[in-house]
């Protein structure tokens, strides 16, 4: 499905409260369609005819048909929220897939192309929706309305004066696609910018250490100079289409007004349907044409800009769900190559492994050699290339997503809480589990501390509650309480202590099942079963003793780390050959 479709079909979706818009418009068109047949009849029967008091009655039917129509805007806006924050929701669901599909994501930085999607592009289409359902509609209805009541009053005059508007608007419409062309470049521009802004910011220290903030400030510059080049051409383009259609409305007045006289003169109309018919356009269908080419050129262009760029990049049909039932939670990896890109050097080359339940494996190599993405492979959030990753002998990518999640956990880096209870966040993926249940989880980790100093499993996390090793020992905590057979630490105790460190990997390794550690400090290693090294084209697999002799990157890496053993030369700190 694209993003258009599952636009339409969220729209769709909420056909209740658009029959209770439409309700509301019938309310809301009252005073459009009636406004110049009640002026007529308050001329003609009322002070045309000497009888002032019926005049003023019609116009008093002319004011509570006035409170009806407003009765019915103000009802609109009661419905809009029902409408609008369901399809809110249903395209941050699908740009955020598709910025966890995407086959290139940026590397060790935020994606803030992805993030602009969503602040902007669906906050865009959002305001637009809205705009569309509340000023849009209520224009539509409100042309249709006078121009319905023009022909009921006036059909000759009509006929004269709907000419100009006809062509004016036909002219508008002509005129659109380049106007969106011109909307497109600025969303465009405005994503680059965010992107180029995130990186400068999330890279300033290595900007400032490189003496490269001239270089970063003119990439800068010339993002937002972009960005304000194309929005000085939208702004050009949306005055000259403005023009067009507001002489669509007062060419028809200036009709009416030089025609009209002469109708009257000759008993084509009577002087209230010359009057009811200048109310129609000069108090409705005039304001309610400029107010349409305004959101046209604005709203509804910058809808279908924002709702094509999301097609772009959103991935809106999620993946068919895999079948295959494990057997148990062992790990077979067969040949796995994977790279990032097609003319990438692989991260991964054919790597063979096997970790049975109950066995741990530390992962270590140096920085940014792939031992993240590895992770990814055995948890079947990426694809490789080549060979296979089984989970109980079945492939881990058809396993069902539902059942995977279940077996296999994994805890990044940046640990993530959310506001609420202790409880709510250790018993994120135990849904069922009994309080004494959730607090030996946390004594396990070594979060029983923090937990007590929090309130207990009542006390409440909220924004910048937690410092970033604590935000880890909730995490540890909340996956030690699941049913996760397979656990992946990827960094994942960098902010705690050595001793807090210890403490959790050993919790994890009594708890059972397979526990995969990439190491941030060298001491994992010491405590593993068994050890990877990650080195580019070539990997090492085995004990510490036995890397220690046949591995010179486990030896260049356990030298460099620990000061208790002989320095190493040069050499050793030299990147072995890929």
């Amino acid at each position: 499905m694209s993003v258009w479709g599952l636009y339409r079909s969220a729209l769709a979706g909420q056909w209740r409260g658009g029959l209770v818009l439409l309700a509301c418009s019938v309310l809301e068109s009252a005073p459009a369609f009636l406004s110049g047949r009640l002026v007529e009849l308050a001329v003609d029967e009322g002070f045309a005819a000497d009888r002032p008091g019926t005049g003023l009655r019609w116009l008093a039917v002319f004011g509570l048909v006035a409170v009806i129509g407003a009765f019915g805007s103000r009802l609109v806006w009661h419905q809009l929220g029902k409408v609008v924050e369901p399809l809110r929701d249903a395209l941050v669901t699908a740009v955020v897939r598709g910025v966890l599909h995407d086959p290139a994501p940026p590397r060790n930085q935020p994606d803030a192309s992805g993030v602009a999607r969503i602040t902007q592009h669906v906050e865009v289409v959002r305001d637009a929706t809205a705009g569309l359902l509340v000023q849009a509609r209520g224009m539509i209805v409100t042309t249709v309305a006078a121009l319905a009541g023009l022909f009921t009053v006036a059909g000759s005059l009509a006929l004269i004066v709907s000419i100009p508007v006809v062509v004016s608007v036909g002219v508008f419409a002509c005129l659109l696609p380049s106007l969106a062309r011109r909307q497109r470049a600025l969303a465009l521009a405005d994503e680059r910018t965010a992107e180029v802004a995130g990186a400068s910011l999330s890279g300033m220290r290595d900007i400032v250490a490189c003496g490269a903030e001239p270089l970063a400030a003119l990439e800068l510059y010339d993002a937002i100079d972009t960005q304000a080049k194309a929005a000085v051409r939208v702004a050009r383009s949306g005055a000259a289409r403005t023009v067009v259609i507001a002489t669509g409305g007062f060419v028809p007045l200036l009709l009416a007004l030089l025609v009209a006289p002469g109708m009257v003169s000759g008993g084509v109309l009577t002087a209230g349907a010359a009057l009811g018919a200048l109310v129609y356009l000069a108090t409705t269908m005039q304001p309610a044409l400029r107010g349409l080419a305004a959101t046209a050129s604005t709203v509804v262009l910058r809808l279908i800009v924002a709702l094509r760029r999301l097609a772009e990049t959103a991935q809106a049909e999620p993946e068919p769900d895999g079948t295959a039932e494990p057997d148990g939670t062992a790990i077979y990896v067969r040949d796995l190559t994977f790279s990032w890109g097609a003319a990438a050097q692989p991260v991964v080359r054919g790597l063979d492994l096997h970790l049975r339940p109950g066995e741990r494996l530390a992962v270590v190599g140096p920085s940014g050699i792939g031992k993240s993405t590895l992770a990814g492979l055995l948890t079947g959030m990426l694809e490789p290339q080549a060979g296979r990753v089984l989970l109980g002998g079945v492939p881990v990518r058809e396993v069902p997503a539902a059942l995977r999640h279940r077996m296999v956990a994994l805890i990044p880096q940046e640990a993530y809480v959310f506001a609420g209870t202790v409880r709510d966040n250790v018993g994120l993926f135990a849904q069922t589990a009994m309080d004494g249940e959730l607090l030996a989880a946390v004594a396990a980790v070594g979060a029983e501390p923090l937990v007590t100093r929090l309130g207990g499993l009542d006390g409440e996390i909220g924004h910048g509650t937690l410092s970033a090793g604590e935000a880890q020992l909730i995490a540890l905590a909340r996956v030690y309480a699941s049913e996760a057979g397979v656990v992946i630490l990827d960094e994942a105790t960098s902010h705690l202590d050595p001793p807090a460190e210890a403490r959790a990997e050993r919790a994890f390794a009594e708890r059972g099942g397979v526990l995969v550690v990439i190491a941030h400090r060298l001491t994992s290693a010491l405590r593993a079963d068994r050890v990877l090294v990650m080195d580019g084209k070539e990997t090492a697999l085995g004990t510490h003793l036995e890397l220690m002799d046949r591995s010179t990157r486990y030896a260049q890496l356990m030298h460099a780390w620990s000061p208790r053993l002989p320095q190493p030369s040069a050499q050793f700190f030299q990147r072995a050959p890929e």
